[in-house]
């Protein structure tokens, strides 16, 4: 046992136990798709930094204004009932796109329990777009020396905001490939920013989700896909998660985790946000699921 007078990171030490006793208490953030929240372990999980890359087109920004409505679903619907961070570096973001996902997450929760929220007033207030519109905070970021500077400014925004249970950054990389020229330093800058979403991540029990965007790489003789700032940032994020086309099917590949094996699932983008690409289950069967993380052995 670490005694008083041991530096601070001796001082915090934890046992093994509580560690796993802990990471099994962790609720997750549901993704919409009971598919795609399976290849996951159970959704999105906070204290870990989560990338997810694709292509243009293929419902990267979608599922992020999904999960930052996710993160509201109130505590007796399954949900964490936390609020978000968005922070929007490409103009993204559409208002009347995140109000149509928050009338079908509402539309959901209200087929899955029909009339649970007319117990209180607080349960109808929680269940209106209005309310989950308002516990979104957006930054608009336009430059990378912004970004690096609203990074900085988390800790102190999520020490007032002690509710944030998802901070998401729609693109990270976007700026640093525009206007960075310097290669090794932007290297080194984008390390120091990981590891500091790592610390908030830890520190304030919540989710980081970073979209990345991508790009063409040349290997073996032919050009690929591959992810924005390639090795560089390949250290960056405890899970990543790839967005692709198969055919005119969307598929989500888990390319990166500590604990669960690599898999693939196809989802859809509806009129209701992010659902599974077959049945059309949606955030009512993803709720309700309790999925545990599957050790790779």
């Amino acid at each position: 046992m670490a005694s008083s007078g041991d530096p601070p990171i001796l001082a915090g030490a934890q046992n093994a136990w509580d560690m796993l006793s802990d990471e099994q208490s962790q609720k997750h953030i549901t993704t919409g798709s009971g598919d795609l929240n399976n290849i996951l372990g159970g959704g999105i999980h906070c204290k870990e930094v989560t990338e997810i890359g694709g292509v243009p087109g293929v419902g990267k920004t979608q599922l992020g204004i999904q999960l930052a409505i996710n993160v509201q679903i109130p505590v007796e619907y399954g949900g964490l009932g936390g609020k978000a961070v968005y922070i929007d570096t490409e103009g993204s973001f559409m208002v009347e796109r995140v109000y149509q996902i928050a009338e079908g997450c509402i539309s959901d929760i209200l087929e899955h329990f029909p009339h649970s929220h007319e117990k209180s007033s607080s349960g109808q207030k929680q269940l209106q777009p209005e309310h989950f519109l308002a516990d979104i905070y957006y930054f608009r970021i336009c430059s990378y020396t912004e970004q690096i500077a609203a990074i900085n400014y988390l800790e102190k925004f999520l020490g007032e905001h002690k509710d944030v249970r998802i901070v998401i950054i729609d693109s990270v990389t976007f700026h640093f490939r525009q206007d960075f020229d310097d290669l090794a330093l932007r290297t080194r800058v984008l390390s120091g920013l990981s590891l500091k979403l790592m610390k908030i991540a830890k520190a304030y029990n919540l989710a980081v989700v970073l979209l990345n965007q991508v790009t063409t790489k040349f290997t073996e003789g032919s050009f690929q896909l591959t992810l924005a700032l390639g090795d560089s940032w390949s250290h960056s994020c405890t899970n990543r998660l790839i967005l692709y086309w198969n055919g005119n099917e969307r598929y989500a590949h888990l390319d990166k985790s500590p604990s669960l094996p690599v898999a693939s699932a196809p989802y859809a983008v509806t009129g209701k946000g992010i659902r599974d690409a077959v049945t059309g289950k949606g955030i009512r069967d993803a709720v309700s699921s309790n999925h545990k993380r599957v050790r790779v052995t």
